[in-house]
């Protein structure tokens, strides 16, 4: 079983990392967890996109 993390700023950028990702080989996908962080920094809202792929 492996594990590959995947972090992005932009959800578009993130939908493209996974499915570029998932069509580079072949794979047994056990599951893909999904996660949306969000910061604040003076004015700023800093987001933070990531995916873990957990598969055989």
């Amino acid at each position: 079983m492996k594990v590959k993390v995947i972090d992005e700023a932009h959800e578009k950028d993130l939908e493209n990392s996974v499915n570029n990702f998932l069509s580079s080989g072949e794979f047994d996908i056990i599951d893909i967890k999904y996660q949306v962080a969000i910061g604040v920094c003076g004015e700023d809202q800093l987001y933070c996109f990531s995916a873990m792929i957990i598969y055989h």
